[in-house]
């Protein structure tokens, strides 16, 4: 096990609600699960989004936190939240990293693999 590692799970949802197609704009809720899976206590700082919609248009998000908060989590803790983004597109993709610092001091990233935004398919 290595002493700094969170995993991340990701559960993507299209809004139909919120959205207005013809107008181009496609809402998607994601639900993140972040577990520290590593030896040391360490705090989320930072996140770092790239999100790329089917018109190749990408838009980069930089912030403090997730939500406005920094959460510390202890070796085996899980923090999960939902947020959202939306895209000019029926579909698109996003991938990106948290940046934390463990208690010891010790800086790490955490990758976010690319995950897929997609309106759900319907059967004809």
């Amino acid at each position: 096990m290595a002493a700094y590692e969170f995993t991340v799970d990701v559960k993507t949802q299209y809004m139909e609600e919120q959205s207005e197609p013809a107008q181009e704009f496609y809402v998607f809720a994601y639900h993140i699960t972040i577990k520290n899976t590593g030896q040391v206590a360490a705090q989320l700082i930072s996140r770092h989004w790239v999100i790329t919609d089917a018109a190749n248009h990408v838009e980069e998000v930089r912030g403090l936190g997730v939500l406005g908060l920094q959460p510390l989590l202890q070796p085996g803790e899980v923090y999960e939240y939902t947020s959202g983004t939306q895209l000019a597109t029926p579909q698109g993709s996003m991938f990106g990293e948290y940046f934390c610092v463990a208690e010891d001091g010790e800086q790490f990233e955490v990758k976010i693999p690319e995950f897929v935004l997609s309106l759900p398919r319907t059967l004809h």
